[in-house]
């Protein structure tokens, strides 16, 4: 029996004796947890960081770098948001690594107290928040985190109330469950008179078109005035909703009204030109032509309108007769790919004769975007008629080279426009090889050497520089060689005056030089 007992005394000891074993594992691993790095107990918010480097958080932190509107590194963000806390948290915590520990002490918007408290951890930054006043069963686990959020849906709120565009969200059978104010003000002015706002709100779009969701679908609005807005609508789905915005777009919905009234006035305009005009882009594809390009290149409507390159169309010219026909296709063929390089360089320009007879020029024109306009001229009456003048002065210079007179033509302004072939052999001189341009003053003073002093050399100047009504007169002179002239001033139409010179007697003995020396002394 005292046997029995003992063993029931010992087992008694034994349990106690791991009763309170187990009492302090527990208490140990208390307060093991109460010293955690990331101890959450108390609803802290928890970082931790290496440098600026963010190492780890609590999810409350997690929450307040997400809420924070600065941009950056996780450092940067932080210290972005606890500045409108704590003003002067960057300087405090550079005395971090003298002093170990810093705390600071703030208000929340509410006007709740606040703590940071950052201390060094093994060479590692952690900081805490805390807000004091958080006790009870309604205490929020993590209020810093929790005004984050709420000051992020504020902020998200404000943006949405006052951001210039129609936003609201739709059901899948179409009823409107949500609506910023911008949207809830345009139907409050498309409601008749005496009409309240109702829930669901109507719609301002055809819930048809609007639910297509067609990229860049516009449509209009027309209030109780009469005037009229353009919007243009998206739409995202998300679940069983329908996210709908419609942002005002007047300014762009001008403006390509203003360009298509340009491009009609300026298709109106090239229309009654009678060059051919053909615009490529980029790409060297045509995108506009006019109808006198039909007329010039014998090209098909269809054809051109099918937007060919610049090659495809010279081509088809080609084949129409309508480009010279080079003795060297592949060569001809290779000049019009570098004549298209250069189109980005500088202004093609040639004059093309065909084999028909026509004669065409072409202009190549490139511009800044890498466009290429090419415009085709018919100068074939131009270049006939320029044949013809030609031809005509050609024949009118052989009808004054045939004279025996000695013609000298001047020009209203007094200088040497036209000579003949027996003005060349009379003074030894012929100005049509000249590129020296001869006035009245230097042709008297060459006559005037070769000819016995005379008093009719200023005559002859004061009638060439005369303007208005003239007659004819003539007188004679007498040149060195002894041979006499007659010399003829006639007034010509444009103040052009004709100076004739005609030999009347034989040649006389050449006078020795004492003698012309003693008559122009006399």
């Amino acid at each position: 029996m005292t046997l029995g007992l003992g063993l029931g005394i010992t087992a008694i000891l034994a349990a106690f004796g791991s009763l309170l074993f187990l009492i302090g594992s527990k208490a140990g691993n208390a307060e093991n947890r109460s010293s955690s790095i990331f101890d959450d107990a108390n609803g802290a918010t928890i970082f931790l960081f290496d440098g600026e480097a963010l190492v780890d958080c609590t999810p409350g932190g997690r929450a307040v770098l997400a809420a924070s509107l600065s941009n950056g590194t996780a450092w940067q963000r932080l210290m972005a948001h606890l500045g409108t806390l704590f003003p002067e948290v960057e300087q405090r915590l550079t005395e971090l690594s003298d002093r170990g520990v810093v705390t600071l002490e703030g208000e929340d918007r509410e006007g709740r107290p606040m703590l940071l408290r950052a201390e060094l951890r093994g060479g590692l930054t952690r900081i805490l928040l805390t807000v004091e006043g958080e006790t009870g069963d309604s205490a929020i686990a993590d209020p810093l985190a929790h005004r984050a959020m709420t000051e992020e849906l504020s902020s998200l709120r404000g943006m949405m109330t006052h951001a210039p565009m129609l936003a609201w969200r739709e059901r899948a059978d179409g009823a409107i469950t949500w609506a910023n104010t911008l949207y809830v003000l345009k139907v409050a002015e498309s409601l008749p008179k005496g009409h309240e706002l109702t829930w669901p709100l109507p719609h301002l779009f055809d819930p048809v078109a609007a639910t297509q969701g067609a990229k860049g679908q516009r449509q209009k609005l027309t209030a109780a005035d009469g005037s009229t807005k353009w919007f243009e609508l998206s739409v995202i789905e998300e679940g069983g909703d329908r996210k709908h915005y419609a942002l005002a777009c007047d300014a762009a919905v001008a403006a390509e009204n203003t360009l298509r009234d340009l491009m009609q006035t300026l298709t109106k305009t090239f229309a009654h030109l009678s060059v051919g005009l053909a615009v490529f882009d980029s790409k060297r594809q045509l995108q506009m032509f006019n109808p006198a390009l039909l007329d010039l290149t014998g090209l098909a409507p269809d054809f051109l309108s099918s937007r060919p390159t610049v090659l495809s169309m010279l081509d088809a010219m080609r084949d129409n007769n309508m480009v010279p026909e080079p003795k060297d296709y592949r060569r001809w063929r290779q000049q019009l790919v570098e004549m298209e390089g250069s189109g980005s360089t500088g202004i093609y320009s040639e004059v093309w004769t065909l084999a028909g007879g026509q004669t065409y020029r072409v202009v190549g024109r490139p511009h800044s975007n890498g466009s290429l306009a090419l415009m085709f001229e018919d100068i074939s009456t131009e270049v006939s008629r320029t044949r013809r003048y030609r031809a005509d002065l050609e024949l009118g210079q052989s009808v004054v080279d045939a004279m025996e007179e000695s013609i000298a033509v001047f020009s209203e302004t007094g200088h040497l426009v036209m000579t003949n072939r027996a003005y060349a052999t009379l003074w030894g001189e012929d100005p049509s090889v000249s590129l020296v341009e001869i006035g009245i003053r230097s042709a008297i003073t060459g006559w005037a050497d070769r000819c016995a002093p005379s008093p009719i050399w200023k005559d002859v100047q004061d009638f060439v520089a005369t303007i208005g009504d003239r007659d004819q007169w003539s007188s004679d002179l007498r040149m060195d060689d002894g041979r006499g002239l007659r010399c003829r001033l006639v007034p010509l139409e444009g103040g052009a005056t004709m100076i004739g010179f005609r030999v009347i007697q034989a040649e006389a003995p050449k006078l020795t030089a004492a003698k012309r020396a003693a008559q122009k002394t006399a």
